[in-house]
Protein backbone atom coordinates (compact mmCIF):
# COMPACT_ATOMS: atom_id res chain seq x y z
CA UNK A 1 0.00 0.00 0.00
CA UNK A 2 1.23 3.67 -0.92
CA UNK A 3 1.91 5.80 1.70
CA UNK A 4 0.14 8.99 1.38
CA UNK A 5 0.81 12.41 3.39
CA UNK A 6 -3.45 12.70 4.12
CA UNK A 7 -2.48 10.62 6.85
CA UNK A 8 -0.97 13.41 8.82
CA UNK A 9 -4.25 15.11 8.52
CA UNK A 10 -6.00 11.98 9.72
CA UNK A 11 -4.33 11.67 12.66
CA UNK A 12 -4.34 15.42 13.57
CA UNK A 13 -7.96 14.88 12.88
CA UNK A 14 -8.14 11.86 15.06
CA UNK A 15 -6.54 13.80 18.28
CA UNK A 16 -8.91 16.57 17.74
CA UNK A 17 -11.66 16.78 20.78
CA UNK A 18 -13.80 18.44 19.13
CA UNK A 19 -13.40 16.37 15.76
CA UNK A 20 -16.54 16.11 13.54
CA UNK A 21 -17.60 13.75 11.12
CA UNK A 22 -15.01 13.77 8.17
CA UNK A 23 -15.60 13.70 4.61
CA UNK A 24 -13.07 12.73 2.28
CA UNK A 25 -13.52 14.44 -1.66
CA UNK A 26 -11.38 13.27 -4.18
CA UNK A 27 -12.00 12.30 -7.91
CA UNK A 28 -12.77 8.74 -8.47
CA UNK A 29 -9.64 6.23 -7.80
CA UNK A 30 -6.94 8.71 -6.37
CA UNK A 31 -7.00 6.41 -3.28
CA UNK A 32 -9.23 7.63 -0.93
CA UNK A 33 -10.39 3.48 0.50
CA UNK A 34 -6.65 2.76 0.77
CA UNK A 35 -5.68 5.93 2.93
CA UNK A 36 -8.42 4.90 4.90
CA UNK A 37 -7.77 1.26 5.61
CA UNK A 38 -3.91 2.12 6.26
CA UNK A 39 -5.55 5.13 8.62
CA UNK A 40 -7.85 1.84 10.32
CA UNK A 41 -4.23 0.10 11.38
CA UNK A 42 -4.46 2.86 14.37
CA UNK A 43 -7.50 1.69 15.79
CA UNK A 44 -9.20 -1.62 17.86
CA UNK A 45 -11.88 -1.54 16.13
CA UNK A 46 -12.64 -1.19 12.39
CA UNK A 47 -15.98 -1.06 10.81
CA UNK A 48 -16.04 -0.40 7.20
CA UNK A 49 -19.74 0.09 5.22
CA UNK A 50 -19.86 0.15 1.20
CA UNK A 51 -22.98 1.56 0.20
CA UNK A 52 -22.48 0.20 -3.16
CA UNK A 53 -23.51 -2.87 -1.57
CA UNK A 54 -26.79 -3.19 -1.12
CA UNK A 55 -26.88 -5.05 2.23
CA UNK A 56 -24.53 -2.02 3.43
CA UNK A 57 -26.91 0.50 1.90
CA UNK A 58 -29.98 -1.10 3.44
CA UNK A 59 -28.49 -0.39 7.09
CA UNK A 60 -29.30 3.01 6.29
CA UNK A 61 -32.88 2.66 4.51
CA UNK A 62 -34.64 0.87 6.98
CA UNK A 63 -33.74 2.05 10.55
CA UNK A 64 -35.13 5.20 11.28
CA UNK A 65 -32.99 7.02 14.29
CA UNK A 66 -29.28 6.62 14.89
CA UNK A 67 -29.31 4.51 17.73
CA UNK A 68 -31.17 2.11 15.66
CA UNK A 69 -29.24 2.73 12.68
CA UNK A 70 -25.81 2.03 15.14
CA UNK A 71 -26.90 -0.85 16.66
CA UNK A 72 -27.56 -2.67 12.85
CA UNK A 73 -24.44 -2.12 12.11
CA UNK A 74 -22.47 -3.58 15.17
CA UNK A 75 -24.85 -6.36 15.22
CA UNK A 76 -24.42 -7.13 11.37
CA UNK A 77 -20.84 -6.46 11.46
CA UNK A 78 -20.19 -8.39 14.63
CA UNK A 79 -18.96 -5.58 15.78
CA UNK A 80 -18.42 -5.04 20.18
CA UNK A 81 -18.13 -1.03 20.55
CA UNK A 82 -14.92 0.29 22.15
CA UNK A 83 -15.50 4.00 23.04
CA UNK A 84 -12.78 5.87 21.57
CA UNK A 85 -11.45 3.01 19.98
CA UNK A 86 -13.81 2.47 17.15
CA UNK A 87 -13.72 3.81 13.51
CA UNK A 88 -16.68 3.72 11.22
CA UNK A 89 -15.52 4.21 7.55
CA UNK A 90 -18.88 4.71 5.33
CA UNK A 91 -17.61 4.60 1.49
CA UNK A 92 -19.69 5.53 -1.37
CA UNK A 93 -22.18 7.48 0.59
CA UNK A 94 -23.44 8.72 -2.18
CA UNK A 95 -25.52 6.10 -2.63
CA UNK A 96 -27.75 6.73 0.42
CA UNK A 97 -29.04 10.17 1.16
CA UNK A 98 -29.74 8.95 4.22
CA UNK A 99 -26.65 8.36 5.22
CA UNK A 100 -25.63 11.86 4.24
CA UNK A 101 -28.21 13.27 6.48
CA UNK A 102 -27.13 10.89 9.65
CA UNK A 103 -23.37 12.40 9.57
CA UNK A 104 -24.84 15.17 11.67
CA UNK A 105 -26.22 12.72 14.48
CA UNK A 106 -23.40 11.02 14.49
CA UNK A 107 -21.39 14.43 15.49
CA UNK A 108 -24.54 15.15 17.77
CA UNK A 109 -24.76 12.07 19.17
CA UNK A 110 -22.45 9.54 18.66
CA UNK A 111 -19.35 11.93 19.74
CA UNK A 112 -17.36 8.65 20.55
CA UNK A 113 -17.38 6.98 17.41
CA UNK A 114 -14.63 7.98 14.89
CA UNK A 115 -16.63 8.37 11.89
CA UNK A 116 -15.18 8.88 7.61
CA UNK A 117 -17.71 9.01 4.64
CA UNK A 118 -16.14 9.15 1.26
CA UNK A 119 -17.69 9.32 -2.39
CA UNK A 120 -16.51 11.04 -5.24
CA UNK A 121 -19.78 11.59 -6.43
CA UNK A 122 -20.78 13.13 -3.10
CA UNK A 123 -21.53 16.72 -3.93
CA UNK A 124 -23.47 15.80 -7.15
CA UNK A 125 -25.40 13.22 -5.63
CA UNK A 126 -26.34 15.83 -2.65
CA UNK A 127 -27.75 18.40 -6.16
CA UNK A 128 -29.66 15.79 -7.54
CA UNK A 129 -31.53 14.25 -4.26
CA UNK A 130 -31.43 18.19 -3.18
CA UNK A 131 -30.37 16.95 0.29
CA UNK A 132 -29.83 19.77 2.64
CA UNK A 133 -26.19 18.70 4.21
CA UNK A 134 -25.06 19.33 7.72
CA UNK A 135 -23.40 22.34 7.28
CA UNK A 136 -21.11 22.85 10.19
CA UNK A 137 -21.66 19.57 11.74
CA UNK A 138 -18.83 17.99 9.35
CA UNK A 139 -15.52 18.28 8.49
CA UNK A 140 -14.07 18.41 4.77
CA UNK A 141 -10.34 16.98 3.51
CA UNK A 142 -9.85 16.42 0.36
CA UNK A 143 -7.49 13.75 -2.27
CA UNK A 144 -5.48 14.05 -5.28
CA UNK A 145 -3.16 11.87 -7.38
CA UNK A 146 -0.21 11.29 -5.76
CA UNK A 147 2.56 14.03 -5.18
CA UNK A 148 6.01 14.06 -6.76
CA UNK A 149 6.82 13.47 -3.05
CA UNK A 150 4.74 10.84 -2.65
CA UNK A 151 5.72 9.50 -5.87
CA UNK A 152 9.51 9.54 -4.83
CA UNK A 153 8.14 7.40 -1.51
CA UNK A 154 6.28 5.04 -3.39
CA UNK A 155 9.58 4.31 -6.21
CA UNK A 156 11.42 3.84 -2.55
CA UNK A 157 14.31 6.60 -3.20
CA UNK A 158 14.61 7.59 0.17
CA UNK A 159 17.68 8.93 -0.20
CA UNK A 160 16.69 11.30 -3.05
CA UNK A 161 13.58 12.04 -0.99
CA UNK A 162 15.71 13.35 1.69
CA UNK A 163 17.84 15.44 -1.25
CA UNK A 164 13.94 16.81 -1.75
CA UNK A 165 13.36 17.58 1.59
CA UNK A 166 16.30 19.36 2.08
CA UNK A 167 16.42 23.71 2.32
CA UNK A 168 17.72 24.78 -0.43
CA UNK A 169 18.04 21.90 -2.51
CA UNK A 170 21.96 20.71 -3.40
CA UNK A 171 23.21 21.09 -6.69
CA UNK A 172 24.48 17.45 -6.50
CA UNK A 173 21.02 16.16 -6.65
CA UNK A 174 19.35 18.22 -9.09
CA UNK A 175 19.59 16.26 -11.73
CA UNK A 176 18.13 12.96 -10.82
CA UNK A 177 15.73 14.90 -9.21
CA UNK A 178 14.61 16.32 -12.82
CA UNK A 179 14.86 12.75 -14.17
CA UNK A 180 12.41 11.57 -11.70
CA UNK A 181 10.36 14.40 -11.89
CA UNK A 182 10.03 13.38 -15.77
CA UNK A 183 8.90 10.12 -15.17
CA UNK A 184 6.34 11.39 -12.91
CA UNK A 185 5.05 13.74 -15.35
CA UNK A 186 4.90 11.09 -17.78
CA UNK A 187 2.93 8.53 -16.13
CA UNK A 188 0.97 10.60 -13.82
CA UNK A 189 0.22 10.59 -9.45
CA UNK A 190 -3.23 7.79 -10.23
CA UNK A 191 -2.10 4.88 -7.40
CA UNK A 192 -2.75 2.36 -8.84
CA UNK A 193 -0.55 2.96 -12.43
CA UNK A 194 2.39 4.48 -10.12
CA UNK A 195 2.55 1.36 -8.18
CA UNK A 196 2.37 -0.85 -10.96
CA UNK A 197 5.29 1.60 -12.66
CA UNK A 198 7.11 1.29 -9.35
CA UNK A 199 7.07 -2.72 -9.46
CA UNK A 200 7.94 -3.00 -13.42
CA UNK A 201 9.16 0.69 -14.79
CA UNK A 202 7.35 -0.78 -17.68
CA UNK A 203 4.97 2.00 -19.37
CA UNK A 204 3.53 0.29 -22.20
CA UNK A 205 2.09 -2.22 -19.70
CA UNK A 206 -0.02 0.26 -18.19
CA UNK A 207 -2.51 0.94 -20.81
CA UNK A 208 -4.74 -0.96 -19.44
CA UNK A 209 -4.85 1.15 -16.13
CA UNK A 210 -5.49 4.36 -18.26
CA UNK A 211 -8.10 3.10 -20.23
CA UNK A 212 -10.12 1.52 -17.15
CA UNK A 213 -9.82 4.83 -15.73
CA UNK A 214 -11.77 6.50 -18.54
CA UNK A 215 -13.98 3.96 -18.95
CA UNK A 216 -14.96 4.50 -15.21
CA UNK A 217 -15.03 8.04 -15.65
CA UNK A 218 -17.20 8.02 -18.59
CA UNK A 219 -19.65 5.72 -16.89
CA UNK A 220 -20.35 7.88 -14.58
CA UNK A 221 -21.37 10.35 -17.10
CA UNK A 222 -24.60 8.20 -16.68
CA UNK A 223 -24.92 9.11 -13.38
CA UNK A 224 -24.26 12.86 -13.60
CA UNK A 225 -27.03 12.85 -16.52
CA UNK A 226 -30.21 14.38 -15.83
CA UNK A 227 -31.50 13.25 -19.45
CA UNK A 228 -29.86 11.85 -22.54
CA UNK A 229 -28.97 15.17 -24.09
CA UNK A 230 -27.43 15.61 -21.38
CA UNK A 231 -25.42 12.38 -20.82
CA UNK A 232 -24.49 12.97 -24.36
CA UNK A 233 -22.88 16.16 -23.80
CA UNK A 234 -20.97 14.86 -20.95
CA UNK A 235 -19.39 12.17 -22.14
CA UNK A 236 -18.32 14.37 -25.45
CA UNK A 237 -16.56 16.64 -22.42
CA UNK A 238 -15.33 13.84 -20.35
CA UNK A 239 -13.67 12.82 -23.68
CA UNK A 240 -12.20 15.98 -24.87
CA UNK A 241 -10.60 17.27 -21.85
CA UNK A 242 -7.63 15.88 -22.34
CA UNK A 243 -7.00 17.47 -25.74
CA UNK A 244 -8.20 20.64 -24.02
CA UNK A 245 -6.71 20.80 -20.71
CA UNK A 246 -3.84 23.29 -20.18
CA UNK A 247 -5.61 26.07 -22.54
CA UNK A 248 -8.41 28.46 -22.16
CA UNK A 249 -11.43 27.33 -23.88
CA UNK A 250 -14.68 28.46 -24.73
CA UNK A 251 -17.61 26.75 -23.67
CA UNK A 252 -19.40 27.19 -26.98
CA UNK A 253 -18.40 24.43 -29.67
CA UNK A 254 -16.08 22.94 -26.89
CA UNK A 255 -13.79 19.74 -28.16
CA UNK A 256 -15.04 20.69 -31.79
CA UNK A 257 -18.79 20.15 -31.51
CA UNK A 258 -21.91 21.82 -32.37
CA UNK A 259 -22.58 21.84 -28.29
CA UNK A 260 -24.17 25.19 -27.29
CA UNK A 261 -22.40 27.57 -24.32
CA UNK A 262 -24.87 27.06 -21.62
CA UNK A 263 -24.84 23.20 -22.28
CA UNK A 264 -21.15 22.82 -22.16
CA UNK A 265 -21.51 24.99 -18.85
CA UNK A 266 -23.16 22.85 -17.15
CA UNK A 267 -21.42 20.46 -17.95
CA UNK A 268 -18.11 21.07 -17.09
CA UNK A 269 -19.09 22.63 -13.88
CA UNK A 270 -20.62 18.96 -12.76
CA UNK A 271 -17.14 16.81 -13.86
CA UNK A 272 -15.71 20.04 -11.67
CA UNK A 273 -18.08 19.02 -8.43
CA UNK A 274 -16.47 15.70 -9.39
CA UNK A 275 -13.38 16.75 -8.97
CA UNK A 276 -12.45 15.30 -12.43
CA UNK A 277 -11.34 18.94 -13.64
CA UNK A 278 -10.64 22.38 -12.42
CA UNK A 279 -11.78 25.62 -14.12
CA UNK A 280 -9.06 27.47 -13.58
CA UNK A 281 -10.84 31.37 -14.42
CA UNK A 282 -8.10 34.37 -14.33
CA UNK A 283 -7.19 37.27 -12.14
CA UNK A 284 -6.17 41.10 -12.78
CA UNK A 285 -5.27 41.31 -8.37
CA UNK A 286 -2.02 43.21 -8.09
CA UNK A 287 -3.18 42.20 -4.17
CA UNK A 288 -4.86 40.32 -1.92
CA UNK A 289 -7.79 39.35 -2.24
CA UNK A 290 -7.10 37.56 -5.43
CA UNK A 291 -10.49 38.00 -7.37
CA UNK A 292 -11.32 35.42 -10.48
CA UNK A 293 -12.65 37.33 -12.88
CA UNK A 294 -15.66 34.94 -14.20
CA UNK A 295 -16.17 36.76 -17.49
CA UNK A 296 -12.90 35.90 -18.97
CA UNK A 297 -11.80 32.53 -20.27
CA UNK A 298 -10.89 29.91 -18.46
CA UNK A 299 -7.92 27.44 -18.60
CA UNK A 300 -8.88 23.87 -18.21
CA UNK A 301 -6.74 21.65 -15.48
CA UNK A 302 -7.35 18.13 -15.86
CA UNK A 303 -7.03 15.79 -12.62
CA UNK A 304 -3.70 14.12 -13.27
CA UNK A 305 -1.29 15.22 -16.08
CA UNK A 306 -0.31 11.60 -16.75
CA UNK A 307 -3.89 10.84 -17.95
CA UNK A 308 -3.42 13.89 -19.89
CA UNK A 309 -0.44 12.56 -21.84
CA UNK A 310 -1.37 9.20 -22.17
CA UNK A 311 -5.09 10.20 -24.04
CA UNK A 312 -3.64 12.56 -25.94
CA UNK A 313 -0.51 10.20 -26.74
CA UNK A 314 2.57 12.06 -25.93
CA UNK A 315 3.92 9.30 -23.71
CA UNK A 316 5.57 7.70 -26.64
CA UNK A 317 8.04 11.04 -27.68
CA UNK A 318 8.08 12.33 -23.75
CA UNK A 319 11.89 11.62 -23.48
CA UNK A 320 12.89 12.95 -26.44
CA UNK A 321 12.69 16.10 -25.00
CA UNK A 322 15.42 17.30 -22.39
CA UNK A 323 13.21 20.36 -20.93
CA UNK A 324 9.73 20.03 -19.94
CA UNK A 325 8.72 23.68 -21.43
CA UNK A 326 9.51 22.64 -24.75
CA UNK A 327 7.38 19.40 -25.01
CA UNK A 328 3.92 20.84 -26.13
CA UNK A 329 3.90 24.04 -26.00
CA UNK A 330 4.72 23.68 -22.88
CA UNK A 331 1.03 22.78 -21.40
CA UNK A 332 2.37 20.09 -19.82
CA UNK A 333 5.24 21.56 -17.58
CA UNK A 334 1.93 24.37 -16.14
CA UNK A 335 -0.22 21.25 -16.27
CA UNK A 336 2.16 19.36 -13.82
CA UNK A 337 3.32 22.63 -11.97
CA UNK A 338 -0.47 23.26 -10.78
CA UNK A 339 -1.18 20.17 -10.16
CA UNK A 340 2.07 20.33 -7.64
CA UNK A 341 0.29 23.41 -6.07
CA UNK A 342 -3.03 22.11 -5.88
CA UNK A 343 -2.29 18.96 -4.47
CA UNK A 344 -0.56 20.78 -1.27
CA UNK A 345 -3.19 21.40 1.40
CA UNK A 346 -5.76 18.53 2.04
CA UNK A 347 -7.81 20.55 4.33
CA UNK A 348 -8.27 23.29 1.12
CA UNK A 349 -9.26 23.14 -2.28
CA UNK A 350 -8.72 26.55 -3.48
CA UNK A 351 -8.15 27.17 -7.01
CA UNK A 352 -4.69 28.46 -7.83
CA UNK A 353 -5.51 31.54 -10.77
CA UNK A 354 -3.31 33.32 -13.53
CA UNK A 355 -3.01 36.71 -13.81
CA UNK A 356 -4.15 38.23 -17.22
CA UNK A 357 -3.56 42.18 -18.55
CA UNK A 358 -5.64 42.20 -21.81
CA UNK A 359 -5.17 45.98 -22.89
CA UNK A 360 -4.82 46.59 -26.94
CA UNK A 361 -0.91 46.30 -27.79
CA UNK A 362 -0.43 45.48 -24.29
CA UNK A 363 -1.77 42.05 -23.31
CA UNK A 364 -0.07 39.99 -20.49
CA UNK A 365 -0.20 36.36 -18.97
CA UNK A 366 1.51 35.11 -15.62
CA UNK A 367 0.99 31.48 -15.45
CA UNK A 368 -0.12 31.43 -11.33
CA UNK A 369 -0.55 34.35 -8.81
CA UNK A 370 0.05 32.59 -5.22
CA UNK A 371 -0.96 34.31 -1.59
CA UNK A 372 2.11 34.77 0.62
CA UNK A 373 2.10 36.86 3.64
CA UNK A 374 0.43 39.85 2.50
CA UNK A 375 1.97 39.79 -0.96
CA UNK A 376 0.29 38.23 -4.45
CA UNK A 377 3.59 36.30 -5.90
CA UNK A 378 3.61 36.16 -9.64
CA UNK A 379 4.85 32.65 -10.77
CA UNK A 380 5.94 31.88 -14.47
CA UNK A 381 6.84 28.51 -15.51
CA UNK A 382 10.05 28.53 -17.72
CA UNK A 383 12.12 26.92 -20.12
CA UNK A 384 15.06 28.06 -18.62
CA UNK A 385 17.14 31.38 -17.00
CA UNK A 386 17.11 32.46 -20.36
CA UNK A 387 13.74 33.22 -21.16
CA UNK A 388 11.63 36.46 -21.51
CA UNK A 389 9.97 37.69 -19.04
CA UNK A 390 7.95 40.31 -20.57
CA UNK A 391 4.74 39.82 -18.75
CA UNK A 392 6.09 39.32 -14.97
CA UNK A 393 7.91 42.48 -15.51
CA UNK A 394 4.46 44.34 -16.31
CA UNK A 395 3.22 42.62 -12.71
CA UNK A 396 6.26 43.72 -11.08
CA UNK A 397 6.36 47.47 -12.43
CA UNK A 398 2.61 47.74 -11.04
CA UNK A 399 3.15 45.47 -8.07
CA UNK A 400 3.83 46.91 -4.61
CA UNK A 401 6.31 44.52 -3.94
CA UNK A 402 9.72 43.55 -5.15
CA UNK A 403 9.37 39.46 -5.26
CA UNK A 404 8.81 37.03 -8.33
CA UNK A 405 9.46 33.70 -8.93
CA UNK A 406 10.43 31.79 -12.12
CA UNK A 407 9.92 27.85 -12.09
CA UNK A 408 12.24 26.39 -14.73
CA UNK A 409 15.02 23.61 -15.65
CA UNK A 410 17.46 24.97 -13.68
CA UNK A 411 18.89 25.08 -10.46
CA UNK A 412 17.73 26.78 -7.31
CA UNK A 413 19.18 30.65 -7.07
CA UNK A 414 17.41 34.06 -5.78
CA UNK A 415 19.11 37.09 -8.04
CA UNK A 416 18.48 40.90 -8.31
CA UNK A 417 16.60 41.66 -11.27
CA UNK A 418 15.29 44.78 -12.64
CA UNK A 419 12.31 45.50 -15.47
CA UNK A 420 13.36 47.20 -18.52
CA UNK A 421 11.66 50.19 -16.82
CA UNK A 422 14.56 50.20 -14.39
CA UNK A 423 12.59 48.49 -11.14
CA UNK A 424 14.49 46.52 -9.32
CA UNK A 425 13.23 42.91 -8.26
CA UNK A 426 14.31 39.85 -6.69
CA UNK A 427 13.55 36.99 -8.18
CA UNK A 428 13.42 33.30 -7.34
CA UNK A 429 14.34 31.00 -9.80
CA UNK A 430 13.17 27.31 -8.66
CA UNK A 431 13.83 23.78 -10.48
CA UNK A 432 10.17 22.44 -11.75
CA UNK A 433 10.08 19.68 -9.43
CA UNK A 434 9.92 22.26 -6.35
CA UNK A 435 6.40 23.70 -7.11
CA UNK A 436 5.68 21.36 -4.65
CA UNK A 437 8.19 23.30 -1.91
CA UNK A 438 7.37 26.55 -3.15
CA UNK A 439 6.11 28.15 -0.33
CA UNK A 440 9.44 26.70 2.04
CA UNK A 441 11.50 28.57 -0.98
CA UNK A 442 9.32 31.83 -0.67
CA UNK A 443 10.37 32.09 3.15
CA UNK A 444 14.20 32.63 2.10
CA UNK A 445 12.91 35.29 -1.07
CA UNK A 446 10.89 37.52 1.21
CA UNK A 447 12.50 37.11 4.46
Amino acid sequence: MLNRKILLNLRQWKNNSSRKPLVLRGARQVGKTTAVEIFSKEFENYIYLNLELKGDRDIFDEALSIDEIFQAILVIKNIHLKKGKTLLFIDEIQNSPVAVKMLRYFYEKRKELFVIAAGSLFELMLEKSQISFPVGRVQFFYMYPLTFEEFLQANREDQLLEAYRATPVKSFAVQKLFDYFHRYTMIGGMPEIVKQFSENNNVPALKTQYESLLTSYLDDADKYARNPTMRQVLRHCIESIPFEAGKRIKFQGFGSSNHRSREVGEALRTIERAMLIYLIYPSTSLQLPIMADYKKSPKLQFVDTGLLNYFVGLQPVFFQYADLHSFYKGLIAEHIVRQELIAQDAEDNKKILFWVREKKQSNAEIDILLPYKNHVIPVEVKSGKTGALRSLHQFVNESAHPYAVRLCEGNFEIINAQTPEGKTYKLLNLPYFLAGRIHDYLKLLVN
